[in-house]
């Protein structure tokens, strides 16, 4: 199968010379990870107009800096041509995000190597670094870890689905307390009042999974 993209739509030739039109924003994600995995390049536009918003907010809710944030999103799209194949993700949406997450994370590092704050995300660091273990409290290299990738999802997985989403959307998608006030209909003092009681779960947690070590 061949393909090629139209404006809002993608054709696609098919072995018997058929051909189907499809449009990008409804497109399955199985469908677009099925055109990464056969090499067609069409699966970089069809990504871009389906998720391009939506990389765009994670970024700038990072690096609140709309040139910075558009550097790291059209990273993405290459990003996620080189990783699929090998991989295979079972959600795609988290895995785009994720990609972008990282690079602006990364992006966020450099700029600030010397300086920390006046942004949202130096706003979270700082809360952070409360319950995650470095000795050299240099939380930025610390949550890159796998180990402890690895064990922070395994906590966030079995917190109550509304404390986990308020978790994810502070500590991932880096939202100010005040939007996630507006997101789940609860006060600002509500909200932080969760996040240091989860702060404090994690705390405990990584201490009982041998994490902290003195």
């Amino acid at each position: 199968m061949k393909g090629k993209v139209c404006g809002d739509f993608c054709e696609f030739t098919l072995d018997k010379g058929y051909f189907i039109t499809v449009r990008n924003m409804h497109m399955e994600d199985k469908e677009i990870i099925n055109l990464y995995l056969s090499r067609n390049e069409s699966a970089i536009t069809v990504t871009i107009n389906k998720y391009e918003k939506y990389c765009y907010s994670i970024a700038y809710s990072i690096l609140n800096n709309q040139e910075d944030s558009e550097e790291c999103v059209n990273d993405t799209w290459m990003k996620v041509w080189k990783a699929i194949p090998p991989q295979i993700p079972n959600c795609f949406r988290a895995f785009i995000g994720k990609i972008t997450r990282n690079l602006s994370f990364d992006k966020y590092k450099k700029e600030n190597a010397k300086k920390r704050g006046g942004s949202e995300l130096s706003l979270v660091l700082e809360e952070l670094e409360e319950c995650l273990p470095d000795k050299d409290n240099n939380v930025e290299e610390t949550i890159i870890e796998n180990e402890l990738q690895h064990l922070i999802n395994r906590f966030v997985e079995d917190l109550p689905l509304k404390y986990r989403n308020i978790f994810v959307r502070r500590y991932f998608f880096v939202n100010s307390i005040e939007e996630i006030s507006i997101m789940y209909g609860v006060s600002k003092n509500n909200v932080m009042v969760i996040l240091s009681r989860i702060r404090a779960q994690l705390k405990d947690y990584l201490w009982k999974e041998n994490y902290y070590v003195e």
